[in-house]
């Protein structure tokens, strides 16, 4: 038995239904019965309830042998480090008195910071505890920065004309796709090829600056002339809160941008065969020019 946190959203629906096609038993959580309703028809069994409730997460851990593991987001969480730590106690108290022998967990690159990772702080905090479960063989995916991140700016280019966050403009930054992320996962719990505490960076096609993201993502959508902007912390936070974002996590998002500019969230991270995955910037403009269009 796979249990499956996050199992309608990007990566976990990707593993869900991988483990679902090879024929494997699957138990997914989610919070709406109708979201999860293809997994659910396909074969997967549904515990319903939210994925940070240790009584829920106790009732899903039950009998599995493996689990595809994140903290759910929660961007209007008032104090949003402390949510991650108590989102994370309550999945690590529930592995504890589980079955559960292998673990999948959706990190991010900057979990190697000593310091400064701002939103990624709480996943460096689930890493560690995870890390502290004895006999419990432990897989953290690090993701760099998520392609769909680019949804966020669809407003702002109808309304401005032009793509634009506080990431500086020329600076090369990894980019990847949540499907490759969902794929990655998916491989791994099915080989259960993993042993003891480990890590795994997942990189991204090749690295990018955000000049040639809207000259690629521009062309898809017809507009070939679309420029990219850096804005001000200021103009981002306001931005950011008008669409739900508390201040405190708006802030802690900063601090990590910062990270990401400074080139520290990438600091040690080497690019190998297994951190690069396939999916180019060329090949999810499609999708992108999809979502702009609805």
């Amino acid at each position: 038995m796979y249990t499956i946190l996050g199992a309608t959203g990007n990566t976990g629906k990707l593993v869900s239904l991988s483990l679902l096609n090879e024929g494997k038993n699957v138990r997914v959580v989610s919070r709406d019965k109708e979201k999860a309703k293809e997994l659910t028809d396909k074969g997967a069994e549904l515990v319903l309830g939210s994925s940070t409730d240790y009584e829920v997460l106790n009732k899903a851990f039950e009998g599995a042998e493996a689990a595809y593991l994140l903290i759910p987001p929660n961007y209007s969480s008032k104090n949003f480090y402390q949510y991650q730590k108590d989102s994370a106690d309550a999945i690590v108290k529930a592995l504890k008195n589980s079955s559960v022998k292998y673990v999948v967990f959706l990190s991010s690159v900057g979990a190697q910071m000593a310091e400064d990772s701002g939103v990624v702080q709480g996943l460096k905090y689930m890493e560690q505890k995870l890390n502290e479960i004895e006999g419990l063989n432990v897989l953290s995916l690090r993701p760099t920065y998520f392609m769909e991140n680019t949804f966020g700016m669809i407003n702002i280019i109808k309304n401005m004309g032009v793509m634009g966050s506080p990431v500086k403009a020329d600076i090369k930054i990894n980019m990847i796709a949540s499907e490759d992320i969902g794929n990655y996962a998916a491989q791994r719990l099915l080989a259960l090829d993993f042993e003891g505490k480990s890590h795994q960076y997942l990189l991204g096609q090749r690295d990018l600056t955000y000049k040639e993201v809207a000259s690629i993502l521009g062309a898809a959508i017809g507009k070939s002339d679309l420029k990219y902007i850096e804005f001000t912390h200021e103009d981002f936070k306001n931005g950011f809160m008008q669409f739900g974002a508390s201040e405190n996590m708006t802030d802690r998002m900063i601090i990590f941008i910062e990270g990401v500019n400074r080139g520290k969230v990438f600091e040690g991270v080497e690019r190998t065969a297994e951190s690069t995955t396939p999916t180019s910037i060329e090949e999810f403009a499609k999708t992108f020019a999809f979502v702009y269009n609805q």
